[in-house]
């Protein structure tokens, strides 16, 4: 792991290391297989510097809870738009959580649009968490009227995992209440609740809800 680290890093230093081998061995010992193999590896090393950039490191860090250094590997991808589509989707919604956890919202909002625009088949589910966390940018910046319609197509377009969907219901079933929709929000609530959901903040959040939500009339 720790050579493959080496190597996501120093990748361009080594595309030229393997390009002077390559001309070395060309020129001063004629061995044109070995010359080759060195051509060869430098450009599939290019191919990988500009189509997957330091992306793996960049995910490794944030799972590992290390923003600041998510931060040093990410700058270190000059072309985000030569990517391949997934990498790519995936760097921009990395960049919107980055942003949001220093709570600069409007750049958080521009890279989970760019993420939204970066469609691509193999990653089928996407749409639907960036959806999810534009929602959140919006009611964050207090546009409580296009979070709900963000948040509804984002459940609409699919949610992958429960607790990310019973937190989408519960913004919903509040936003709905503000707007004096009790029915309709006490719907978001029963939904949120069947998924039965065991993160600890939104267990808390439903248990709040619960008791709140008993004494409206509708």
């Amino acid at each position: 792991m720790k050579i493959l680290r080496l190597y996501i890093l120093y990748r361009l230093p080594i595309i030229i290391l393997l390009i002077v081998l390559g001309v070395m061995s060309q020129i001063l010992n004629k061995d044109l297989i070995t010359a080759w193999i060195c051509y060869i590896l430098a450009f599939i090393s290019l191919l990988l510097y500009f189509m997957m950039g330091t992306m793996r490191l960049v995910q490794e860090a944030v799972s590992e809870g290390d923003v600041d250094q998510a931060l040093v590997y990410i700058k270190k991808i000059k072309f985000p738009r030569l990517l391949l589509k997934p990498i790519r989707s995936g760097y921009y919604m990395l960049q919107s959580n980055l942003s949001l956890a220093s709570d600069d919202l409007t750049t958080a909002e521009t890279n989970i649009r760019k993420s939204l625009k970066t469609k691509s088949s193999i990653v089928g589910d996407v749409q639907g968490t960036n959806l999810m966390q534009l929602g959140f940018i919006q009611l964050k910046q207090g546009k409580t009227k296009e979070a709900r319609l963000t948040l509804i197509d984002a459940v609409k377009a699919g949610i992958p995992d429960k607790e990310s969907m019973a937190a989408v219901y519960l913004q919903l079933c509040s936003i709905e209440i503000q707007r004096k929709q009790n029915k309709v929000g006490k719907e978001y609530f029963r939904k949120a609740k069947a998924l039965k959901p065991k993160s600890e903040e939104i267990v808390k959040q439903l248990t709040m809800m619960e008791k709140n939500i008993a004494r409206l009339p509708g």
